[in-house]
């Protein structure tokens, strides 16, 4: 019985992540926005539309502006809980875990991550009307996207950054200091490990001000660094050189129109 709960939660898990990168790989068609977030015709007109306009845009309103970055951080995050999710099931055989805390960590965690979703749509629709960014989300100042990359790169230097990511590469420690049995004590636990991994992450995801937020190109690569640096091996060792290479693309970024002539 405890076999065939554990196949279907892990199932139902998996399930969830193809799920929404199906449903991000969709939208970006729809949007007519290729793999590496060129806009096609459909998206070079979406860019030159003003949210101003008298007429419904969906990326111009909270709801489903909220809906899209929801699912987005289901698809880019749900693979990084994959070591938080198998350390918390260690300690269902070895001490006093349940699949019922195993739940309740993997929802604190995504409650976390959807109250992100909100406040990214808000500050993504400041930054529209704001005439900061397009309507495909993209930076219109080659300026603004060079700062972003190299902030986001700085970023990687910190204490805050060093401290925040300590307890996402090493869940079983932050599990045995806040241990909470059951399934609400999962969703306190699931609730903390949240928070840390929101401020660990944020900027990987303020990147998608750069390339565009349905670009689907960063939303793989951004995955990818993010399953990095939460491998128990080699986790602490690509943080800084993440950092670099993004501040030299950053300032690589902010020179291009002056060697290009554009």
């Amino acid at each position: 019985m405890r076999h065939s709960l554990r196949s279907a939660l892990w199932l139902a898990f998996f399930a969830a992540i193809l799920a929404a990168w199906w449903v991000m790989y969709s939208m970006a068609i729809d949007m007519d926005v290729d793999l590496i977030g060129r806009p096609g015709a459909e998206g070079a007109i979406m860019q030159s539309m003003d949210p101003r306009m008298p007429m419904y845009m969906p990326m111009a309103n909270f709801g489903p502006l909220f809906a899209m970055w929801a699912i987005m951080m289901a698809a880019m995050m749900l693979p990084t809980m994959v070591p938080t999710l198998r350390s918390y099931e260690d300690l269902i055989h070895s001490a006093n875990g349940s699949w019922a805390g195993w739940a309740g960590v993997l929802a604190g965690y995504a409650i976390m991550w959807v109250g992100f979703a909100a406040l990214i749509a808000g500050v993504q629709l400041a930054l529209l009307f704001g005439g900061v960014i397009d309507m495909l989300g993209i930076a219109k100042s080659p300026l603004l996207g060079a700062a972003l990359l190299i902030a986001v790169g700085a970023f990687q230097f910190t204490r805050t950054k060093e401290l925040c990511h300590g307890v996402c590469h090493s869940p079983m420690s932050y599990f045995l200091g806040h241990w909470r049995p059951g399934g609400l004590g999962g969703l306190r636990m699931g609730l903390g490990l949240g928070a840390y991994c929101v401020v660990c992450c944020w900027g990987f995801m303020a990147l998608g001000f750069v390339g565009g937020v349905m670009n689907l190109a960063w939303m793989g690569l951004a995955t990818l660094f993010m399953v990095l640096e939460k491998l128990p091996q080699i986790g602490h060792r690509v943080v800084r050189p993440l950092g670099i290479a993004m501040i030299i693309g950053g300032v690589a970024w902010a020179i291009s129109p002056v060697v290009t002539g554009g």
